[in-house]
């Protein structure tokens, strides 16, 4: 059935509510490699409750759930989940997010692009507790096979990374057990588990999650670039150009390209620097 662009767009909001508490940020941390020396300083910050931070990017499982949470079940769209591939994603956290905390959180689709062979579902989502405004969120969703429905194309544009040393470059270990550890935050896809099921979509055994490789990107930047004060984040910004399987190894090229504005590229080191984030971008104080 063709998405019906227009009756997805005018879709009432989907609201849901959110809470998490320390332990939900330390499993976090723990999906996207922290504690690694686990009596450093710099990692308790992550691990440890009397010490806890929280990295903004845990915004994409608050609650239990997936960044685009419902997003694909709103009104206007009917397609096949084993044609969605995850393309972009972006968050802007309003202020630090608290160690234990209740949101309400709201998501639509706030546009859908006609690529001509593919969709491109953009899904909004903003959370805000008590206090006000916590995260905006946007998730570019492509459907091979949904195009063609004479929408409007949308804005391409490409960022392409410097030719400039990089300011930092790091290497970070995934472990075989990463994506089995990250999944317990909320995205439970048999993809990142189940080998069969993964070979169903084409991969020789399973892969890690798009997210958790976004998380570990956030957390090097942080740590080598921003003093590892989570707070300064601002906005963070990439897109998913590849895949990564547990036990391989990503290789994170940062620049500080201009005041406030870092540029990030993350390779897999075994596969000859294959990309798998680009476009990468972190706003920071």
């Amino acid at each position: 059935m063709p998405i019906d662009a227009a009756q997805a767009v005018a879709a009432e909001p989907r609201t849901t509510q959110l809470s998490w508490d320390h332990k939900d940020i330390q499993l976090y941390h723990l999906g996207i490699g922290a504690g690694t020396p686990a009596t450093d300083p710099a990692e308790l910050r992550y691990t440890l409750e009397s010490r806890l931070h929280v990295l903004p990017s845990f915004a994409t499982v608050a609650g239990g759930g997936m960044a685009f949470g419902g997003g694909l079940a709103a009104p206007g769209i009917d397609i096949d989940l084993a044609g969605v591939l995850h393309g972009g994603q972006r968050l802007t956290p309003h202020r630090p997010i608290p160690v234990r905390g209740s949101a309400t959180h709201t998501s639509r689709v706030a546009a859908v692009h006609d690529k001509g062979k593919a969709a491109v579902i953009v899904l909004r989502s903003d959370a805000a507790d008590a206090d006000g405004p916590l995260w905006t969120s946007e998730s570019e969703i492509f459907v091979k096979g949904e195009g063609g429905f004479g929408g409007e194309r949308g804005t391409t544009t490409r960022l392409d990374a410097p030719t400039a040393a990089p300011s930092v470059t790091v290497e970070r270990p995934v472990r075989e057990d990463q994506a089995l550890l990250y999944r317990l935050s909320g995205d439970w896809n048999p993809l990142h588990a189940d080998p069969g099921f993964a070979a169903l979509a084409g991969f020789d055994r399973p892969i890690l999650h798009g997210l958790c490789t976004y998380g570990i990107a956030l957390k090097a930047v942080v740590d080598t670039l921003l003093g590892g004060d989570v707070t300064r984040v601002r906005s963070y910004a990439t897109r998913f150009a590849g895949v990564v399987f547990p036990g391989e190894t990503l290789r994170v090229r940062a620049w500080s390209v201009a005041p406030g504005r870092i540029q990030a590229l993350v390779t897999v080191v075994e596969r000859e620097d294959a990309p798998v984030l680009t476009e990468t971008v972190v706003g920071h104080d």
